[in-house]
């Protein structure tokens, strides 16, 4: 997971960054398949879909991203150990947790430690990718959470859930990469909806994208 860009590396490769993302509550059967399609024709790399949808977004023969304990992270981790095994068992390729940000706001930093290594170990070798929603912790928070991240076996931090106050910004991205170095994983989220977004993340140190505005992005 190395971030080293060039400029026509990032034009030539944006779609295969992308995480195509349907989160939203009321979403159906239809809009799912249509996703897949979506991500199939623009060669995105993995559909985001909440846990019930995996099965059906694997069945359209994608790559499928689960998120978990989403979108507040306030699950046990037995929950989240069990939900993540449930995706897996589905087909889930990849998993987005929520970090227990009580555990962060509070510095029960050995809970917070051990729950995260736990979480990943249980994986199966899944690529693991850390939310630890930036909109509502400081710069100091960030950093420690990034930190953890790195170190619990995991292989992105990610900066959103899209879901909270608001989501990704340049400095953020910036601070994490920063944080974890250049060989780790950094997932900007969140309110991209265009592709000057998107590449204003990706040459602030993003290698991963969530977005639900992937196609309009692309073209």
């Amino acid at each position: 997971m190395i971030w080293a860009p060039s400029l026509k590396h990032i034009f030539m490769d944006l779609k295969q960054l992308i995480d195509h993302t349907l989160l939203k509550p009321t979403a159906t059967k239809a809009e799912i398949i249509n996703l897949c399609r979506e991500a199939g024709k623009f060669k995105f790399w993995s559909v985001c879909v909440n846990p019930v949808w995996v099965k059906l977004a694997k069945q359209q023969g994608v790559r499928v991203t689960s998120v978990i304990g989403f979108p507040l992270g306030a699950n046990t981790l037995a929950v989240k150990v069990a939900e993540a095994q449930q995706a897996i068992k589905d087909g889930a390729d990849e998993l987005d947790v929520v970090m227990n940000l009580s555990w962060l706001k509070m510095g029960k930093v050995e809970d917070l430690k051990l729950g995260l290594k736990t979480f990943a170990s249980a994986c199966q070798g899944r690529v693991v990718k850390i939310i630890i929603e930036t909109c509502y912790l400081t710069d100091k928070e960030k950093v420690l959470a990034a930190k953890l991240v790195k170190q619990s076996g995991a292989d992105f931090v990610k900066t959103s859930t899209g879901f909270g106050s608001s989501g990704a910004t340049v400095a953020d991205v910036k601070l994490l990469r920063k944080v974890v170095g250049p060989d780790f994983g950094v997932k900007a989220s969140g309110g991209i909806k265009t592709k000057a977004q998107a590449l204003a993340m990706i040459k602030a140190g993003a290698n991963r994208l969530g977005t639900s505005s992937s196609v309009a992005i692309c073209r």
